[in-house]
């Protein structure tokens, strides 16, 4: 279950998954953005109640599971048994499958065995609260370890005192900063770092950016600090040109599909 590497950038990062095709953050994501030809995927990562690491974005089951509950209140083992795809059948009801009904919250290790023999990419992103952050970067490190993905884990935070951490104990890990508009117009406005300073600054080996944020001149700066530039989450096609002419290392897509396709066909030309 391994995706074909590109003779060219960028690569093709499934967002959650295959995120527009099946339930986000889910196995079933992940096979599907396997499936559909991207290099790797990105997923966020919390800790649950036994403080094992599990793969949901939210804070709270309200959105994907259309129920109440706090994931930090719940077990692993009870967020193995919550449903989290029959809201995306009832969102998206072109793409709905009869099996998403049976996705439930992953935890990290069940999916580092997923990818088990591949050589998928993964994009970890860290998601905690200030007082989470070294025991969080802890667990996630030592699976990172225990199942042999140094050369193939970036980990990523807004909160870049979580990669500040992963980076402390154990530097061979590559991480990744990430940025969006609000936080980097208030930096400016502030007159604080730019957001490759603070990059910088905290060791990060990669600089992730909203799409907004991916200028000319931004991207350029980025490849002048030996920062490869990651752009998020950008399904329009377009991008895969404007990847292309500006450098830019990776793409994360919800349709990891779509984007394969223009990427064939203009390195093909």
């Amino acid at each position: 279950m391994s995706a074909p590497k590109p003779t060219t950038l960028p690569l093709l990062i499934g967002h959650r998954g295959a995120s527009s095709v099946a339930p986000e953050n889910t196995l079933a994501a992940f096979t599907r953005s396997i499936d559909d030809g991207a290099e790797g995927f990105e997923f966020d990562v919390r800790l649950a109640r036994d403080g094992v690491p599990v793969v949901i974005h939210d804070a709270t089951l309200d959105r994907t599971a259309l129920r109440s509950g706090v994931i930090a209140e719940l077990t692993s083992g009870e967020l193995q048994t919550i449903d989290v795809g029959s809201s995306f059948n009832r969102r998206h009801p072109h793409a709905a499958r009869a099996e998403y009904s049976a996705a439930t919250i992953p935890t990290l290790e069940q999916l580092f065995n997923l990818v088990k023999g591949s050589d998928q990419i993964l994009y970890l992103e860290m998601k905690s609260d200030r007082e989470q952050v070294v025991s969080l970067a802890a667990a996630v490190v030592q699976l990172i370890h225990d199942h042999d993905l140094l050369d193939r884990v970036v980990v990523e935070s807004f909160n870049l005192a979580a990669i500040i951490e992963v980076k402390r104990i154990a530097s061979r890990i590559r991480t990744a900063a990430l940025f969006e508009p609000r936080l980097e117009r208030r930096a400016s406005l502030l007159r604080k770092m730019t957001s490759i300073e603070q990059a910088l600054a905290d060791g990060a080996d990669q600089i992730a950016l909203h799409r907004t944020l991916a200028t000319r001149r931004v991207v350029a700066a980025a490849l002048k600090a030996n920062l490869p530039a990651v752009v998020w989450t950008v399904d329009n096609p377009i991008w895969i040109r404007r990847a292309l002419s500006l450098k830019i290392f990776a793409l994360i897509t919800n349709d990891p599909a779509a984007l394969v396709r223009e990427r064939t066909l203009l390195t093909a030309i």
